[in-house]
């Protein structure tokens, strides 16, 4: 068996545990630091999360971010292997449960993604979005992170302005 070989496996046991394991911030956010995912400090990653399986080291997250249950990151599908990372998710981002994410995307900072919305263009930060393919339809006052209860959140996003936005 080659290196590559090796690793590749290592990296699909890795993810495969990473998916069931307990420990929203603790087991899974290290299983996938461990297979190559950047991930910063407070990650929050919701059960059966689906992180590229093949390149971990496209998908760069960062602090304060929140995956719900089901989620996937995809940074590759095909051609040549990209140089570095192809998905970006910035400081407390929330990316809803069932909620796509394909490549040469960037969520922003404090950007929100509903739950089941496929992403295909990058996020402005502070925006929320939904959809297939996902589209802006607010913006968000605060981030829905750092312990910020639904409530407070949904009284904070203010529509967008269609002639404007």
């Amino acid at each position: 068996m080659t290196g590559g070989l090796v690793r590749g496996v290592v990296s699909r046991f890795l993810q495969w545990a990473a998916r069931y394991a307990p420990g929203a911030t603790t087991v899974r956010v290290t299983l996938h630091r461990w297979r190559g995912v950047t991930i910063g400090e407070r990650a929050f990653i919701g059960t059966d999360v689906l992180i590229e399986t093949g390149y971990p080291w496209l998908v760069v997250i960062g602090n304060d971010v929140s995956l719900g249950i089901r989620s996937v990151i995809i940074g590759h599908l095909n051609g040549p292997l990209p140089d570095g990372p192809t998905v970006r998710i910035e400081d407390d981002a929330f990316v809803g449960p069932g909620a796509l994410v394909l490549p040469n995307v960037t969520i922003g900072r404090g950007a929100v993604v509903t739950a089941g919305s496929v992403v295909t263009k990058s996020v402005p930060p502070m925006t929320l979005v939904q959809g297939n393919p996902a589209k802006p339809i607010g913006r968000c006052t605060v981030p829905f992170s750092g312990g910020i209860d639904m409530k407070t959140f949904y009284a904070s996003l203010r529509p967008l302005d269609s002639a404007r936005d």
